[in-house]
């Protein structure tokens, strides 16, 4: 095996001159086991742990190795190594961490397609679609819409659900699948092709792992069926983990999730959302909020039905959790800024009074 099998390309080629590993090695991160991690090289698959240097050095999560990363590393014979830098990543796939306000959680990284799974016949929503869009755009990720458990519907209904979709998302493939006849399967796999990677996003329940599996041609993911007591989907999936099918492309298996936090995702959300923004260059105030103002050329389209208005409640929803990650963010850099100089003054009084 060599880099190019791993999805190693121009674009990190370019990182990895402008990093300067120096002697180390190159791999590539295929799994994340709390603070150790499965890196994958030309010699092969190893367990691997990050310096302390790069522990310490570490300001937050993003700066800790994610699934998808290429680092520099050594390797110590016969199965370990230890990970020096990680390359910069051209894509980086993140949202808010549940119940972490202020915190960011990195889902893969470098990842070129997200196959946003959504099952047709349970918990469907537009809604959620429009979050993924916003966080894979923001991402610089290019996404692909598939409707799973099409078998268990009317022809009609999945007729419907497209146009739905179509109505207010824009620019975007919708694929529709079903995992238990194949039906769907060519197109998905015509989306992949050798030295790419892709990762799998929806809620528990929806597919994914199952997807990968029949993609596979193997099981390499454990799967199991709905709740019936609450129609939701199990965890089962409990880890990311990169997977090279046979024709050479990558994915990247996710725990389902059931919250998508907004983080900061401002221009995804431009570009999900992009008929509302370019609307509200007719407002009448510049510094319009598109909720109460009179001239608002927003409301107006949205009350004349220019403008969805569940796609508009959408976004002023992920409009006000952005703002509220990114003041909790701001206050955050100010308490750690405060206690930095409380502790600059105090180790200088220290040196002052010692005799």
């Amino acid at each position: 095996m060599n880099l190019s099998d791993l999805g190693y390309n121009a674009k990190m080629e370019k990182a990895r001159q402008e990093t300067e590993p120096g002697e180390f090695e190159l791999g590539r991160i295929t799994a994340e086991h709390k603070e150790r991690y499965s890196v994958r090289t030309e010699k092969g698959e190893f367990d691997a742990e990050i310096t302390g240097n790069l522990r310490f050095c570490a300001k937050g999560r993003e700066d800790f190795p994610a699934v998808g990363d290429w680092v520099a590393l050594t390797v110590y014979e016969p199965d370990l190594a230890i990970i020096h830098k990680i390359l910069p990543r051209y894509s980086v796939i993140k949202r808010q961490a549940v119940g972490q306000y202020g915190e960011i959680q990195i889902i893969a990284a470098n990842i070129d397609y997200a196959f946003i799974v959504q099952a047709v016949d349970r918990d469907f929503k537009i809604n959620r679609l429009e979050r993924y869009l916003t966080i894979c755009y923001s991402s610089k990720v290019k996404p692909v819409i598939v409707l799973s458990k099409i078998d268990l519907i009317e022809p009609a209904r999945l007729v419907e659900l497209i146009e739905n979709i179509k109505a207010r998302i824009a620019d975007v493939p919708v694929l529709a699948l079903s995992n238990e006849t194949l039906s769907g399967y060519e197109a998905v796999r015509s989306f992949i092709v050798q030295g790419q990677t892709y990762c799998l996003l929806g809620s528990s329940g929806v597919g994914k792992s199952t997807l990968l599996n029949n993609l596979c041609g193997q099981t390499v993911m454990k799967t199991e069926a709905i709740s019936i007591s609450t129609n939701r989907g199990r965890h089962i999936t409990t880890h990311r983990e990169l997977i090279i099918l046979e024709n050479g492309g990558l994915l990247i298996d996710n725990p389902g999730m059931r919250e998508v936090g907004i983080a900061d995702n401002a221009n995804g959300l431009e570009i999900t959302f992009d008929r509302i923004l370019e609307m509200g260059k007719n407002c009448k105030f510049k510094d319009c909020t598109h909720t109460h103002e009179s001239g608002c050329a927003v409301i107006a389209a949205v009350e004349n039905g220019e403008i969805d208005r569940a796609s508009y409640e959408n976004f002023l929803k992920m409009e006000r959790e952005k703002a509220h990650f990114e003041s909790t963010v701001a206050e955050r850099r100010q308490r750690d800024k405060s206690f930095g100089k409380m502790l600059k003054n105090y180790q200088k009084d220290q040196r002052k009074n010692k005799p």
